[in-house]
């Protein structure tokens, strides 16, 4: 990833995001954009995780995140922080923590 960009975010999703398949489908879209860090349920039915990668991919996980979801899910809001840039990826891939 020489020349690129890395960044990290930490997240929590608020809504019915919780018994309908959220973790999966982030873990997949994360995936599918290169990403790496991790989910999990919280116990206040919230989803909270990590996120690195490139730049402009972390921008489209984050408007995923706000907007789209599993097929079931309804999400409120999205919060984002400790926005950052990082020299390396703390993650080697991206994982549903339980």
């Amino acid at each position: 990833m020489a020349g690129t960009k890395l960044a990290s975010f930490e997240y929590e999703i608020f809504g019915k995001v919780q018994g309908v398949f959220f973790r999966k489908y982030t873990q997949k879209t994360a995936e599918s954009l290169g990403l790496v860090g991790w989910v999990r349920n919280t116990e206040q039915k919230t989803v909270e995780g990590v996120a690195q990668g490139e730049e402009k991919k972390l921008a489209e996980m984050k408007k995923w995140l706000q907007t789209k979801g599993s097929r079931k899910s309804r999400i409120d809001r999205a919060v984002f922080k400790n926005e950052k840039s990082v020299s390396n990826l703390e993650f080697e891939d991206f994982v549903v923590r339980h």
